[in-house]
């Protein structure tokens, strides 16, 4: 058990702190995953490539890749010089009309040292796919191990196939038709993977399929992590969903209050207005 929690400390990337997704080898050895390094570079005033396209890798060398993308004219080298030269378009840690182009450094939030990825920046990066197989076989291996036993069978348990955030529990197939019976508002549960912590059903964004995490005031709208590193929101004033449903139920709160301590005055406004009604049609 003790080994397991090692490894998996090892398999956690020092800026979201979760498993990694999509992992970037950094020069320094170390690893962040590719939303991370996208925000971080963000954060810190670079432009970066779309996160959600695939990060290169060694399996994506011009050599391997798909016919079409194989027959893309490459611009010649002194079109390429002249059009760098006039200051023609920008990319990360460039600013636009500069003459000589400039080197886009990374942070490392593992070793505190500040990388250099080069003109490229992340599109210089390689994605380590022999972590990220290493991420999916441990996470594999804990489903495996922690078998979840049905919370409602009589000895022996059964071991639960279906779990029910709004029951927070998990069911054998039979007790979860039994505790679902049709034709009640229970049917209408949507069920789940097993497991044993139950968290509340997070919206989620129905661009990206992630959940929200932020909200955008200018938009006003929820946005996910994806979305907040999209040029689309450089500008934006966005703060996480908590900060922003407790203004926003602060500001309903005293809205209600004011209605209700208003209410006596308004019903009694409607009583003297029905009064003069029926006095005038006497």
């Amino acid at each position: 058990q003790t080994s397991m929690k090692n490894m998996e400390r090892e398999l956690v990337c020092p800026v979201c702190k979760e498993m990694y997704k999509q992992p970037l080898a950094l020069p320094c050895a170390h690893n962040v995953c590719h939303v991370c390094a996208s925000e971080v570079l963000l954060q810190h005033g670079h432009l970066c490539c779309d996160p959600t396209s695939e990060p290169t890798s060694p399996a994506a060398t011009p050599s391997t890749r798909s016919p079409r993308l194989g027959r893309r004219a490459v611009p010649k080298p002194d079109r390429l010089d002249r059009l760098l030269k006039s200051g023609f378009g920008t990319y990360p840690g460039r600013k636009r009309g500069a003459v000589h182009p400039q080197t886009v450094t990374f942070p490392c939030p593992a070793c505190q040292r500040d990388v250099d990825l080069g003109e490229r920046g992340l599109g210089s990066l390689f994605r380590n796919l022999t972590l990220e197989r290493v991420v999916e076989r441990y996470r594999q291996t804990i489903n495996i191990s922690a078998a979840i036993m049905c919370q409602f069978c009589k000895p022996p348990q059964l071991e639960a196939t279906k779990g029910c955030t709004e029951c927070k529990s998990s069911f054998c197939n039979e007790c979860f038709k039994l505790y679902h019976p049709w034709g009640t508002q229970k049917a209408q549960h949507e069920p789940t993977p097993p497991t044993l912590t139950f968290r509340p059903k997070g919206l989620m964004c129905p661009e990206h399929k992630e959940e929200v995490t932020h909200y955008c005031k200018t938009c006003q709208r929820l946005v996910c992590q994806l979305c907040r590193v999209r040029r689309t929101h450089t500008s934006h004033k966005i703060t996480p969903v908590l900060s922003a449903y407790q203004a926003l139920r602060e500001k309903l709160t005293k809205s209600l209050a004011y209605i209700l301590s208003s209410q006596d005055t308004v019903q009694t406004q409607i009583a003297e207005l029905e009064e003069t009604v029926k006095h005038t049609e006497v």
